[in-house]
């Protein structure tokens, strides 16, 4: 992570593959799974073995299981055990197993503020020279990924996976049964509240148990406010910076579609890590849902022919009416990051390493990520989208290409001490439990920190 907040957020220029985002729900079974049999929390492994913690479910497992397959395949004196666990519980696991000094050679992550606080602690590798020494294998990845896998100008993970900006999905089923036409404004978004509603559907489906998902209306919403600066003012630790006006404006937004029945009943109590959220969305009872690009490929799993059919529509977020935010701007993560664990063995880091360069940048890694729906971090992808995910594909890579702004979810870019106190916030925020203002002191309390 560097110091300068506009380079974390402006991703001009990304190559066609491109589009944003982590995958910062791609779970779905019970975990923890381990499946290759052994132990997990020692530092790393050792005698030739390395250990690997990812998260469970689709779209993403299938893809992670089959590069670790791969390599295990072709490296039979130098094994990787696997390990996958669903979103929040992994949050937990690895924090816990970082301060115990029993995390697996590669550290999945989500970079920003989480990977800074692993630099400041040393629990994690300098990966600097070996991008310099493996000028090829950098060359592979998209440039705009780096910005998060880098602290005080030095890199600490690996870009991998899939670049996936957070849109909004819609039921075309729905919109037809009601006769009614995806919201072109902010203004229509609330126009359609009610007449969803009549209908006895959910406008929105929403897991806000989870409290990242809630947080991706914030962000939205600000930016389409305010623009992008708002919120970079807050990244680099200006005092109060959560005093602006557009934040009241933004807050008291949310809370009028809250009360306005904008999301199903008891949405509060919904889980992400259980995909009840995308269930709702794909068996008609709620018309839109706001998540990462990722649901795609859960609901083409997991939802029967609703996909194959052609029942689920995408958007980037609309415009808010007289808002300064360029509709184009989108918000999520520019990749997933794996990061070597500093205590790890010196043999183990070799493994971590040579997997990294080898068998996360292969052309199997690429085409597994693009069937499971999602756009790779590798470069040169485009030629990929074809069939029945093509479009999808496609316009993912336009939403990333055409912001003018990609910003990093954040709780993501934030401290994992201020990103723990905006989603205990937004929770409140949603559940009606703390007035705008409120909400804005709250925050303006752990800038910083």
């Amino acid at each position: 992570m560097t110091h300068n907040p506009m380079s974390r957020r402006n991703f001009l220029g990304l190559a066609a593959g491109a589009a944003g985002a982590a995958a910062l729900a791609a779970c779905g079974s019970s975990g923890p799974e381990n499946s290759s049999g052994g132990g997990g929390n020692t530092g790393g492994g050792g005698g030739g073995s390395a250990s690997y913690w990812s998260l469970s479910g689709p779209p993403g497992e299938p893809v992670r299981k089959a590069a670790i397959k791969r390599w295990n395949d072709a490296n039979s004196g130098s094994k990787i055990q696997e390990f996958y666990y669903q979103n929040d519980a992994y949050k937990q696991k690895i924090k816990t197993a970082l301060g115990a000094n029993q995390a697996p050679t590669m550290i999945w992550g989500w970079g920003g503020g989480g990977l800074k606080e692993y630099v400041t602690a040393n629990q994690v590798e300098d990966l600097t020279d070996f991008f310099a020494q493996n000028a090829a294998v950098k060359d592979k990845i998209l440039p705009s990924s780096f910005g998060a896998a880098t602290v005080n100008g030095k890199i600490y993970a690996m870009p991998v996976e899939t670049v996936q900006p957070i849109v909004l999905f819609y039921n075309k089923k729905v919109f037809d049964k009601v006769g009614v036409q995806p919201p072109k404004s902010w203004g229509e978004i609330m126009a359609l509240v009610p007449k969803f509603n009549d209908q006895k559907i959910a406008p929105f489906s929403l897991a806000g148990q989870s409290r990242w998902t809630n947080m991706m209306w914030l962000e939205f919403l600000l930016d389409r406010t305010a623009g992008s600066e708002v919120f970079d003012r807050v990244f680099a630790g200006e005092k109060g910076a959560w005093s602006d006006p557009a934040v009241i404006d933004m807050l008291t937004k949310i809370q009028d579609l809250v009360k306005a029945n904008g999301f199903q009943k008891g949405f509060s109590s919904t889980a992400a890590d259980s995909n009840a959220d995308q269930a709702l969305l794909y068996t008609g009872k709620a018309a839109m849902m706001l998540h990462g690009s990722w649901s795609y490929g859960i609901q083409a799993a997991q939802g029967g022919n609703f996909v194959k059919e052609g029942g689920l529509g995408w958007m980037n977020f609309p415009p808010v009416e007289g808002g300064k935010g360029d509709p184009s701007n989108t918000v999520g993560n520019p990749g997933q990051y794996l990061s070597i664990s500093s205590k790890a063995t010196p043999e183990a880091k070799e493994i971590a390493k040579k997997f990294m360069s080898t068998t996360l940048v292969d052309d199997q890694e690429k085409e597994g990520w693009v069937k499971s729906g999602g756009v790779p971090v590798l470069k040169n992808s485009d030629s990929l989208f074809q069939g029945a995910d093509a479009q999808f594909l496609k316009d993912m890579a336009a939403i990333a290409n055409g912001a003018k702004t990609f910003a990093q979810s954040w709780d993501q870019a934030l401290s994992p001490t201020a990103a723990e106190t905006l989603l205990n916030n937004i929770a409140k925020l949603f559940q009606l439990q703390v007035t705008p203002q409120q909400w804005v002191d709250a925050m303006n309390g752990v800038i910083g920190k």
